[in-house]
């Protein structure tokens, strides 16, 4: 059996979903009836696989891959959150969702309570972000900011593997 499957196995996740995963997680905008040709199924196949996927909480939603660069957005960032206390993680959280410039948080261990990726127009912009908003939020000890010089790999994960 598949490692992954195995993995998969409470969830009754099959080889064709995680081929209509893999095909989909490439390019989500691509229609059901050119997925199903590629994979030599129906589209209804698709549309059922993709609404039993949905169901099981597998698949959150489907997104647009943007080169935020291309908008004027210049400077891409990662901030090192430290907090005082772990236990405000929940409360901090919840204020840095209200900051649209933070496009993800991640809870993590390590140095840092809190690792968050920020979008930015220019470097005047990132400060205004950390002061004005970022910093002011109670529970932060302090940040650290890491500017992104260029992005070398942003690619979905090979849930496939060895199985193609």
């Amino acid at each position: 059996m598949l490692q992954i499957e195995q993995s998969m196995t409470n969830l009754k996740v099959d080889k064709l979903d995680l081929q209509i995963l893999d095909e989909l997680m490439r390019d989500a905008a691509q229609p059901y009836t050119e997925l199903a040709k590629k994979l030599y199924v129906s589209g209804g196949t698709i549309h059922v696989r993709m609404r039993k996927l949905n169901e099981m909480g597998i698949v959150k939603s489907a997104s647009l891959q943007v080169d935020y660069e291309a908008l004027g957005y210049d400077i891409s960032a990662f901030l090192g959150i430290y907090l005082d206390k772990s236990s405000l993680y929940d409360d901090v959280s919840s204020q840095l969702k209200a900051i649209p410039e933070i496009v993800s948080a991640h809870y993590t261990t390590g140095q840092y309570s809190i690792f968050a990726k920020i979008v930015c127009r220019d470097t005047n912009h990132l400060r205004a972000v950390l002061h004005d908003k970022i910093q002011k939020i109670q529970g932060i000890q302090r940040t650290e900011t890491f500017i992104s010089l260029q992005e070398s790999i942003n690619r979905p994960v090979d849930i496939l593997g060895s199985v193609k």
